[in-house]
């Protein structure tokens, strides 16, 4: 097996520390983990093993941070396809949800994925269709806080 031949500045393992305390990206916290384990001193393999991860992928994680440090472990853009909706466009539909649908001339007191997709166009020219519209929905929903009823009786 080839030795790991990198060399770490002296704030490695702090910029790694700050790093896992501020990402939210899972896949950056868990690169970062295990690279703090090989800066720290642990072999890699024990670390791959630890955190079931191909020792030629850890490898490459951990000479990405000797490199180009934190923004190394950052997933890069990847090819296909880019995004219909903007977020500058979910933006203008998250306002657009908040609206009551009888103010932009529906028939409705409620919004639905059609409607939306109809409205949104008119406002935006960008034509979105209805899975477009609901995987937004979906989206919003699980960024909300969990709906907890309240218990009538008396405690």
């Amino acid at each position: 097996m080839r030795p790991l031949k990198s060399h770490f500045p002296d704030q490695a393992l702090p910029t790694l520390d700050t790093l896992l305390k501020q990402t939210k990206a899972a896949r950056v916290f868990r690169r970062a983990q295990a690279v703090r384990e090989v800066v720290a001193g642990h072999h890699i393999n024990a670390v791959s093993e630890a955190f079931h991860l191909a020792n030629s992928a850890l490898r490459k994680w951990v000479q990405r941070f000797a490199q180009e440090g934190p923004q190394g472990l950052r997933d890069r853009p990847r090819s296909g396809r880019p995004p219909k909706v903007t977020c500058e466009l979910e933006q203008h539909l998250h306002r657009l949800i908040d609206q009551d649908p009888l103010e932009h001339g529906s028939l409705h007191s409620q919004w639905s994925c059609r409607e939306l997709a109809t409205v949104f166009a008119r406002e935006t020219g960008v034509h979105l269709g209805r899975e477009s519209i609901r995987s937004v929905l979906k989206k919003r929903l699980q960024l909300l806080p969990p709906h907890r009823p309240t218990d009538p009786s008396p405690s």
